[in-house]
């Protein structure tokens, strides 16, 4: 009889309860218990885990290691899946192999290439994959002349961060002046250029942002497992356009994604998103960490959080090759459990006084059609 599989992520999207159930439902019924911590006591995360844990604030990189490390130790953790502090954790791979524990997660190389946005491209680029033009720029009037030259090309200029995740920051520059239109319906990406230039003189900071033209749709997110041996084991992509959403094998998304994991050394789940830049699909972002989407999969009847487990273990689990691809679809949200209110005092209790909590899984209701088939 094979034996319990112990799983622990760390401080993850919300969506990840999808990512845990997908681990409970694995093909092989092998049983897997699963540990979250999370610093917001209302994260649906901690609900849906088997035992949870508030994680300690203002924690250095360096500190969060070692909290990391004696969490894997205490826990019997198998399998560690890291998001928060991600490069420093890998970093010490060596140090949680010692204690037992697998990460699931990227070389620390290419953790800090995809760090920076600019870096990203810079690297991709050198290997063939075709970027959109883009402008790093931190003051008022670099701003300003990256829009000028942008428009006087026909495109429309965008800003991101060049270090972040998950969209946060993404605004999309127009000159139409502030009026009461723009005060009805619900808040979009669009950013007045005047409004934008006087926040930037009156700070007392530099910005560091990446300035292009805004790519068009479809946006294609590709899933990627490649093994330690730079093996790509599955590549899908799963599309988006407007509310539709649907996968796609087609080689003009897959083949740069595979290009970038395999020679970057993306072990493990990542997630490299394109979008269109005219006809030809440059790269949009490159996320060195399972997709809060990845679940969707489901839909194609592939497990991937449990091919990505198996892999970590040592076992492989071969070229994934996916047995259909589902309908196109759209996703909806739903209610989740969360843990009693009662849960932050009870948790700091417990850590003073050295007790570990359990938290039992409490029913939950279906938030997106991909969780219909039972993998």
């Amino acid at each position: 009889m094979l034996s319990r599989v112990r799983v622990w992520l760390n401080r993850t999207y919300a969506e990840n309860v999808f990512f845990m159930e997908q681990l409970r439902r694995n093909p092989s019924d092998r049983a897997v218990e699963i540990h979250a911590t999370h610093g917001d006591p209302d994260s649906p995360v901690l609900a849906a885990a088997d035992t949870a844990e508030l994680e300690p604030e203002g924690l250095s990189p360096a500190a969060y290691v070692e909290y990391a490390l004696d969490q894997c130790a205490r826990r019997g953790i198998d399998v560690f899946v890291p998001r928060l502090h991600q490069g420093a954790i890998v970093a010490h791979r060596a140090d949680f192999a010692a204690a037992g524990t697998a990460l699931l997660a990227p070389t620390p190389e290419a953790v800090a290439v995809f760090e920076d946005k600019a870096t990203a491209y810079e690297a991709v680029r050198s290997v063939g994959v075709p970027v959109p033009p883009w402008w790093r720029v931190r003051t008022a009037d670099e701003l300003l002349a990256t829009v000028e030259e942008l428009e006087s090309a026909g495109h429309k200029a965008c800003f991101k961060p060049a270090a972040g995740a998950g969209g946060v920051g993404f605004r999309v520059i127009t000159r139409a002046p502030f009026s009461l239109a723009h005060l009805a319906g619900f808040p979009g990406p669009y950013v007045q250029l005047d409004l934008v230039l006087e926040a930037l003189r009156r700070a007392q900071e530099l910005v560091d942002w990446l300035v292009m033209p805004r790519l068009e749709q479809p946006e294609v997110s590709v899933d990627v497992l490649t093994g330690p041996d730079n093996r790509v084991r599955l590549a899908v992509g799963r599309t988006k356009n407007g509310r539709r959403r649907g996968f796609t094998l087609d080689e003009r998304w897959l083949a740069p994604a595979r290009l970038i994991a395999e020679g970057f050394g993306l072990h493990h789940l990542s997630n490299i998103q394109f979008r269109m830049h005219g006809d030809e699909p440059v790269l949009l972002d490159v996320n060195t960490r399972p997709a809060g989407g990845l679940h969707q999969l489901s839909l194609c009847g592939v497990n991937a959080p449990w091919a990505a487990v198996r892999l970590a273990l040592g076992e492989d689990p071969g070229v994934l090759e996916p047995p259909f691809l589902g309908q196109d679809y759209t996703v909806v949200s739903g209610p989740r459990p969360l843990l009693p209110t009662a849960f932050p005092r009870q948790r700091q209790a417990s850590q003073e006084a050295g007790v570990v909590l359990p938290v039992a899984p409490l029913p939950v209701q279906a938030a997106s059609a991909a969780q219909a088939l039972p993998l």
